[in-house]
């Protein structure tokens, strides 16, 4: 039972790795960064811009807080747990 919650686990943090890496990467930073590629470039003085930021700020925070409580609980299985091999 124990390694299919560390299999689980384990993908859980590698699909949020990679989702963190990739809405990190489209937050716009003092040069525009690669948000400019899909648009944000484009639209940085329309309001509708700041409302797009605010919810990328909001998933980022979110997944950002998935990914820490899956390495944390993640951390303390694989320290009392003996996994076979």
């Amino acid at each position: 039972m124990a390694e299919i919650i560390l299999t689980v686990l384990q993908v859980v943090l590698a699909i949020t790795s990679v989702l963190l890496i990739l809405f990190i990467l489209l937050h716009r930073g003092k040069g525009g960064g690669l948000s400019d590629m899909f648009g944000g470039g484009i639209t940085a003085g329309a309001q509708s811009s700041g409302v797009a930021e605010k919810n990328l700020n909001r998933i980022t925070v979110w997944i950002l807080a998935i990914w820490l409580i899956t390495v944390i609980v993640l951390g303390i299985m694989l320290k009392f747990t003996t996994v076979a091999a």
